[in-house]
């Protein structure tokens, strides 16, 4: 004699494999003849609408739960099926399971409405009032579909305005991947972030915990600092005693000398801790002397990105495109707003700029002192103001948050002469003027001393190279190069610059050679594969990437990747087409100012079925 457990048992194992596919339909079955399955779509949906109008009528209900003074008739075995809490207060011989009324504590009525609704339809009604309540409970109940739906629902409200207070309600209820998340977003939207009063809110050593963050997306250090200020000042008496502590953690030694002179000079904050003035006077004296950093710079974790502006192929084209590396893909961008060949270009304060060259078009040909810049926010170019002087095939790099022109050329004037281009003010100065004349010159810094190589001066080509000094307003001549070049590509990684391929006067060359900034000498290092001048090179990731170009025969849209750990060069994604004469720059791509109105929602009503997607 079979029990009621055997056969039920027996029934099931006899039974052949559910497809899911078939609720798609009425019906289904197999090929056996006079053997079909029939799964009907609609019968769970109608079985637990049944279920949730008995429970409205206190139909077969077997449990009341008392909570605060609200009564719940609900059935213990739809409870059970729903929450694994519920399922071991009825199933593990808790004395629970013998009672028809239960009190609970730690959960409010209203969010035990809600959840009670849940188990009986799957849907859930959360908003920016409700979540609160509804995601302690969940948790509380260990309801799992209703805590991903708050997590999901408080995901789309991030902002800087509660990405904070967010993360610190993510935590306190075990929410891992919705607390990464906010504190990505903290991290990715920091500039706007330190501006809300949850910010200001934060305890010294929150506040810690959040600035020495390698992730942190910051225009510049001056970002981090101005927060840090920011924080003291909301509660001035009490918190300038911690600035000590906390200013070990802003990576001043990014800061510029002239930032420093000010803030030691004029800020009210440092003049009550006398010890923060002598930590900035040591930094401060350290950038003079042209040390280098003891901490690293910050890497946010944001999109990496190379851009590349203009460059020549039959004439001057007005191309601009940008390289994910992440997506391995190039994105066209905004065209420039003439068609140039010969500039120069560098990120200063999370903006491009485009600076200089020539414009060789048909029937037109002149050397440019346009100056214009991009931002990625916005996608947008706008002009700034020009330089003193046109400057063909110029050197452009980016020191103390000014942007330097370094030589060039216009018509047949080769040019010694520099210019800074300071953005706030949207102005130009010349500075000391080089040893010679360098037209293709290649520039990088290192250590707040700005290097030049190489180039032609009208005459010849030139293994040379001079570093300026902004403390005396002078350039002193360094040891040579072992092959005179103009138009190579040059980049400083770590204390080396790298100078890449160029034209030495009767052939382009592929030899590499690298500069120890340290102990002024140069080596030789694995030469490209491809012999160019008038490429890019640019620094992504501890790579090198040596990115079009001219053979002496074919314009190119070769990218080689140099990788310094290895002394190996390896084939790119190609550009998305040939050129030479262009430049590029690398930026984290910052992340926009969130759109709160297109993002946030008052009020979503989700089926648990979507929060899974």
């Amino acid at each position: 004699m079979q029990t009621e457990d055997e056969f039920a048992r027996n029934l099931l194992d006899h039974m052949p494999p559910i497809n899911c596919d078939l609720f798609e339909g009425p019906y289904g079955g197999n090929n056996d003849i006079g053997d079909m399955t029939f799964c009907l779509g609609n019968y769970v949906p109608d079985f637990m609408k049944m279920l949730f109008t008995m429970r409205s009528h206190h139909m077969l209900t077997d449990v009341v739960l008392e909570v605060g003074n609200e009564l719940f008739h609900v059935h213990k075995v739809v409870l059970a099926a729903g929450s694994p809490y519920f399922k071991a207060m009825f199933t593990s011989g808790l004395k629970e399971c013998e009672m028809s009324r239960v009190k609970l504590q730690g959960v409010c009525p209203s969010a035990m409405a809600w959840l009670v609704y849940f188990m009986y339809t799957g849907k859930v009604r959360i908003t920016e009032v409700t979540v609160c309540q509804l995601l302690p409970a969940a948790t509380m109940f260990q309801i799992t579909n209703v805590i991903d739906a708050c997590c999901a629902f408080l995901e789309r409200q991030l902002d800087p305005s509660n990405a904070i207070g967010i993360a610190n309600f993510a935590e306190q209820h075990g929410c891992v991947e919705l607390k990464q998340k906010a504190n990505q977003f903290i991290e990715r939207n920091f500039t706007q972030v330190c501006q809300d009063e949850e910010f200001l809110k934060l305890t010294p050593q929150e506040l810690i915990c959040l600035i020495r963050k390698d992730e942190l997306n910051v225009r510049e250090e001056r970002d981090v600092y101005n927060a840090v200020l920011s924080w003291v000042k909301f509660d001035e008496d009490r918190r300038h005693p911690r600035m000590e502590h906390i200013l070990q953690v802003v990576r001043c030694q990014y800061l510029t000398p002239s930032f420093l002179k000010e803030q030691m000079t004029t800020c009210s904050v440092l003049k009550k801790v006398p010890a923060c003035r002598e930590y900035l006077a040591k930094i401060f004296e350290d950038l003079t002397l042209h040390k280098k950093p003891i901490v690293k710079e910050r890497c946010p974790n944001t999109p990496r990105i190379v851009y590349v502006a203009g460059g020549y192929f039959r004439h001057s084209i007005d191309v601009f495109e940008a390289f994910n590396l992440d997506d391995n893909c190039w994105t066209t961008l905004p065209r420039l707003t003439v068609p140039r060949s010969g500039l120069g270009a560098a990120f200063l304060k999370g903006l491009f700029y485009a600076v200089g060259g020539r414009n060789t078009s048909p029937g037109s040909s002149y050397d440019s002192d346009w100056v214009d810049v991009y931002s990625p926010t916005t996608e947008q170019w706008r002009p700034c103001s020009p330089m003193a002087t046109p400057r063909h095939r110029v050197g452009v790099a980016v020191m103390d948050g000014l942007l330097y022109a370094v030589g060039g050329s216009a018509g047949s004037e080769y040019h010694k002469t520099v210019e800074c281009y300071d953005p706030e003010k949207d102005t130009w100065t010349y500075i000391a003027a080089m040893g010679r004349a360098r037209l293709g010159v290649g520039v990088a810094v290192v250590n707040r001393l700005l290097y030049a190589v190489g180039g032609f001066d009208g005459a010849r080509r030139t293994a040379s190279v001079e570093n300026y000094h902004p403390e005396n307003n002078c350039w002193t001549e360094l040891a040579h190069m072992k092959y005179a070049r103009s138009g190579a590509g040059v980049a400083a990684w770590n204390q080396y610059i790298y100078v890449v391929g160029g034209y030495d006067g009767s052939s382009q060359l592929s030899s590499v050679e690298r500069y120890d900034t340290e102990h002024d000498t140069w080596e030789e290092v694995t030469p490209m594969r491809s012999a160019r001048s008038a490429l890019s090179l640019t620094v992504l990731d501890n790579k090198l990437y040596a990115m079009g170009g001219y053979d002496g025969t074919s314009f190119l849209d070769v990218v080689e990747i140099y990788d310094p750990a290895t002394d190996t060069w390896s084939e790119g994604t190609a550009l998305t087409s040939a050129r030479s004469g262009h430049a590029s720059a690398v930026s984290y791509q910052h992340a926009a100012p969130p759109d709160a109105d297109a993002r946030r929602h008052d009020d979503v009503t989700m089926n648990v079925q979507h929060a899974h997607r």
